[in-house]
């Protein structure tokens, strides 16, 4: 090939991060996002400085939600990124899938903060240290105002897509039942409460709620103690809220089918497989490329007389409802008739004198058997008809051309000869000079007659 000699160097992975950054940061629809990371750095700062002085794991495990919140503006970035970005050869599905990964790891990263506050939890129990409630009232207010104003400012697809397709962690229950409840007196909160409430507005109010009771009872009460059995709690609902988002997302990295667009596949197959000229549907897999969009391949048969184009347009118009991403393959059917062969046999081919028959030799040991006929020497055994060990009778025989011309009216020589050197010689037939007991593989070869020694015609 050709060789540059001033090449510009491969740019290093920063340069590729800051590349890609500028080309997000081009899009105004960014410049909010940008603003509200900006400001969630600065106020984690202050939460982080006040549980300091605090003291208080409660305030932490609720300040890692507020972390959380630095995750999911990050995740809405990717999502801007991935829709300016175009299929590329390294990425024939396109980027989706790093949105997925952004939000597997963002929901892993919130349930390892929530082990992290159980463990000093535990260690807390042991030796209980003084709580100051100076600005723990403050820190809770300062973090819910931010994490509500950001969950309901800043449309997260990615998230809002979990959200909702993902199944129901335990506080979405319970809160449930309580709403139908309320719901049952104030018939107009339904609205609001029903039919499922935002998990992350919801954790957020919970973990709010908690820090306002710890506060309530250490100032009353000096009840430190409360402060880490609220912690426990609030890192309970952060791990139990982000566990169904990081299954639902795993599954779609595993490249699974989900559980409810498989009736759907179901029925879209089997009216593929009614379509004119199609046989067989045969090695279907379906999965998710990412959120909303579902990606296939098929193999499809078809006759052989059939129209592939015209085949491949019916197929993709039925799966190209569901299936956004699909790839199928048409192929012919590849099962032949049996033809009977056209080319004549030649003349020197119906004269079986001139030819020698090499049998195959005996799968059984040969003093087994009689020497002078291949039927075994046990008077229980079946006819030599139906022998399974005649040979001749399961393998066809070699038919080689003859150089030597054999007379007609040979006998075979009195006395026993061994087996072997029978079914290399042949027994010879007075008027045919063929061996007896063996087929020739010509079915539908004419009868030939003959004369016999006598000069008699025989039938």
């Amino acid at each position: 090939g050709t060789i540059h000699l001033f090449r510009k160097s491969q740019r290093s992975l920063v340069g590729k991060l800051t590349h890609e950054f500028r080309l997000v940061a081009a899009d105004r629809r960014s410049w909010k996002i940008l603003l509200f990371g900006a400001i969630n750095l600065i106020c984690i700062g202050f939460l982080l400085m006040w549980c300091s002085s605090t003291n208080s794991i409660a305030l932490t495990a609720y300040t890692y939600l507020t972390i959380f919140d630095l995750f999911s503006l990050i995740t809405c970035l990717i999502s801007y990124w991935v829709m300016m970005k175009k299929p590329s050869p390294a990425y024939s599905f396109g980027f989706e899938r790093f949105e997925v990964l952004a939000v597997f790891a963002s929901t892993v990263l919130a349930q390892l903060g929530a082990l992290f506050i159980l463990k000093e939890s535990a260690e807390r129990f042991l030796e209980q240290p003084e709580i100051h409630t100076g600005r723990l009232l403050v820190g809770t207010f300062v973090a819910l105002f931010f994490n509500l104003f950001t969950m309901l400012s800043i449309r997260n697809k990615p998230f809002a897509y979990v959200s909702e397709a993902a199944s129901t962690s335990w506080l979405q229950e319970h809160v449930a039942d309580l709403s139908r409840s309320i719901c049952g007196i104030i018939p107009g909160l339904s609205s609001i409460f029903l039919p499922r409430m935002n998990p992350f507005v919801l954790i957020d109010i919970a973990g709010a709620l908690a820090l306002c009771i710890t506060y309530m009872l250490i100032e009353i009460n000096n009840y430190f103690a409360v402060d880490t059995a609220s912690a426990i709690a609030i890192a309970l609902m952060t791990f139990g809220t982000m566990y169904p988002m990081s299954v639902y997302s795993g599954k779609v990295l595993l490249q699974t089918t989900p559980p409810h667009v498989i009736g759907q596949l179901d029925k879209l197959l089997r009216e593929v497989s009614t379509l004119d000229g199609v046989l067989e549907v045969r090695n279907e897999h379906f999965w998710t490329l990412g959120f909303g969009t579902l990606a296939g391949s098929v193999h499809v048969r078809i006759r052989r007389d059939a129209n592939e184009q015209m085949v491949l347009a019916h197929v993709t118009n039925r799966l190209y409802t569901l299936v956004s991403t699909l790839t199928v393959q048409i192929f012919k059917d590849d099962w032949i008739r049996p033809t009977l062969s056209s080319v004549p046999i030649a003349n020197n081919i119906l004269n079986l004198s001139d030819h020698h028959i090499i049998p195959m030799p005996s799968l059984k040991a040969a003093d087994n058997l009689n020497p002078v006929t291949s039927t075994p020497a046990k008077p229980s055994s079946p006819p030599p008809e139906f022998s399974f060990n005649t040979p001749g009778k399961n393998v066809n025989p070699v038919i080689l051309l003859n150089t030597q011309t054999r007379p007609y009216g040979l006998g075979f020589n009195p006395g026993s000869t061994p087996y072997s050197s029978v079914l290399s010689q042949g027994f010879g037939i007075p008027g045919t000079g063929a061996t007896q007991g063996f087929r020739t593989g010509f079915a539908n070869v004419p009868s030939r007659y003959g004369t016999n020694t006598r000069g008699q015609p025989r039938p």
